[in-house]
């Protein structure tokens, strides 16, 4: 699904219009990134939750040369889905 399909999807679910469905999209997403930003976990009951979690300075292989490199510290998004999700999926 990618985001014109979710659009679709929400503004006939919600009956308003694409362009409404599109602002409420990039409100949601938008408040989830900025949460996570400053550090804080963001959970909706039932879907799941939404976090950042810091990965450790490492060392990788460039593929081309064979190479080692360093590969920095990072944070990045983790999203665990919630029992009600899990269920439907099965």
């Amino acid at each position: 699904m990618t985001k014109a399909d979710l659009i679709d999807a929400v503004a006939a679910g919600a009956d308003i219009s694409k362009a409404a469905a599109a602002r409420a999209i990039d409100s949601f997403t938008g408040a989830i990134t900025k949460s996570l930003k400053k550090g804080k976990k963001v959970t909706l009951v039932g879907f799941g939750s939404f976090s950042v979690t810091k990965r450790k300075a490492r060392k990788g292989r460039n593929p081309r040369t064979g190479e080692t490199i360093k590969i920095a510290a990072s944070k990045t998004p983790k999203f665990s889905a919630g029992k009600t999700l899990k269920q439907a999926i099965k």
